[in-house]
């Protein structure tokens, strides 16, 4: 009689011990960013900011024993592509949504996503069309207002009276409001924006033909609100135009340490702000640095840190949510988040601040302006 309980029993151990030895179900982040598009550089340094933060998480045991998995789509910066990839996410409900990494596809999948319950994060959305507004729509940057009018203040300080724009008419949510709110600011400070001009990045546009009317306003510098790329392009149409003409570019060029290289020589002296303080010398920041090299072999760009700081504001949160506290509860509840360099702190509507630093390239190299 023995043998035959243990017949039964056994199994029934058996069953009990392998259960207990199944893999937890793992815990799903999306990532939604322009991985395809001509300025791909942009979400890739976004990607590389996020892989990095969850690689690491996972080395260290994941999350209350739960690996995370991470589910990324292409938004192309493409309306029709981004719907597909939204509903991808939509379909697969991660727990959290990274991105998307442009204001312009922001417009698109932020109401769909919202209407499906999920939570987003952008580490770089800046339109303040997002700003101020109670919904499942978080943001880690600074809106566009506030780069505005740092950079007018800072050309102003340099000396500079006379300013046109060329800007990436494409991503309107962000240079529109950007331009605007330069051009107002410069103005009050005692400026003058001599004349603008948008182009469209996805028609490839002759940028000698964006520039001429432009310099004949007689600027006394050129300011270009366009990705890493069409920055370096329009740098390279400028000093051939006009060689001695101070040139300058917004953040959203400071994707990837890359600019110096596709501009070369045109870029030489080039004024650009960027997400953080590059002569940090304490450990977080270092320790973030030689990882990134590390892992990816190349120095990063400033979206890879802000990526990899909002990775790290998603990770904390979700170890230190309590019962069955949803995502949104525990981001606004447990901040602020300390990043690579700076706290990521949200107000009620989950919109953060951030300071930035301004650079010039100089011999291939960016130099912090002191």
């Amino acid at each position: 009689m023995k043998r035959g309980i243990l017949r039964v029993v056994s199994p029934l151990l058996l069953a009990f011990v392998l259960l207990g030895c199944t893999p937890k179900e793992p815990i799903r982040i999306g990532l939604l960013a322009g991985l395809s598009d001509r300025g791909s550089d942009f979400g890739e340094s976004v990607r590389n900011g996020v892989i990095l933060a969850v690689e690491q998480q996972n080395q260290a045991g994941g999350i209350h024993g739960r690996m995370i998995e991470l589910v990324v789509r292409d938004d192309g910066q493409e309306r029709e592509q981004a719907i597909k990839a939204a509903n991808e996410l939509i379909a697969l409900r991660p727990d959290i949504v990274i991105g998307p990494v442009t204001s312009s596809m922001a417009v698109v999948v932020q109401p769909m996503l919202s209407q499906a319950g999920l939570v987003m994060i952008s580490p770089t959305v800046a339109s303040p069309d997002f700003y101020g507004k109670d919904d499942n729509f978080f943001r880690v940057n600074r809106t566009t207002h506030e780069a505005a009018r740092q950079h007018a203040e800072v050309l102003f300080a340099r000396h500079v009276r006379r300013v046109a724009l060329a800007f990436d008419a494409s991503n309107g949510p962000y240079s529109n409001t950007w331009v605007e709110e330069f051009t107002r600011h410069f103005g009050k400070l005692g400026g003058k924006v001599t004349a603008s001009a948008g182009f469209d990045s996805t028609a490839s546009p002759s940028f000698a033909d964006v520039l001429k009317p432009l310099l004949a306003s007689q600027p006394g510098a050129l300011l270009f609100v366009a990705s890493s790329l069409d920055t370096a392009r329009l740098s390279q149409q400028a000093r051939r135009l006009a060689p001695s003409l101070p040139l300058s570019s917004t953040e959203w060029a400071a994707s990837a340490e890359l600019l110096s290289e596709m501009g070369g020589d045109a870029v030489d002296g080039l004024l650009i702000a960027h997400a953080y303080d590059r002569d940090d010398p304490r450990a977080p920041y270092q320790s973030f640095r030689s990882a990134f090299k590390a892992r990816f072999q190349r120095e990063f760009g400033s979206f890879s840190l802000l990526a990899y700081d909002t990775a790290n504001v998603v990770i904390e949160a979700m170890q230190k949510r309590q019962g069955n506290e949803d995502i949104k509860t525990a981001l606004l509840k447990y901040g602020p988040y300390r990043g690579a360099q700076q706290s990521i702190v949200f107000d009620a509507n989950g919109d953060a601040a951030r300071q930035v630093f301004f650079t010039e390239i100089r011999g291939g190299r960016f130099v912090q302006i002191k």
